[in-house]
């Protein structure tokens, strides 16, 4: 038998996002407070790569957004077409 991974259920998959946004948030504070002290700095190329690392971070934020979005979706689908397959057979009945 092969063991549980986040990504057995949407609900795994869910709680996998979340934790991954919270860690992105830590991420996104930590590199402005880097910016913010390399300001001043004789080193502008980085600075420059910070300001990158900030950029694909927000990149990411977004995307893990939309992946989010994406599976509420999916949740939602699933719960519709569970329901709808629970009525069919009661219809049926009749």
């Amino acid at each position: 038998m092969q063991s549980p991974t986040p990504f057995d259920s949407i609900e795994g998959a869910q709680e996998y996002f979340r934790l991954l946004s919270e860690t992105l948030a830590e991420a996104k504070l930590d590199i402005e407070n880097d910016i913010a002290k390399e300001a001043d700095s004789q080193f502008p190329r980085r600075l420059e790569a910070l300001r990158l690392v900030q950029f694909k971070l927000e990149k990411l934020e977004q995307h893990i957004r939309a992946s989010g979005r994406v599976l509420n979706d999916l949740r939602s689908l699933r719960r519709l077409l569970l329901q709808e397959r629970i009525e069919i057979p009661a219809k049926g009945k009749y």
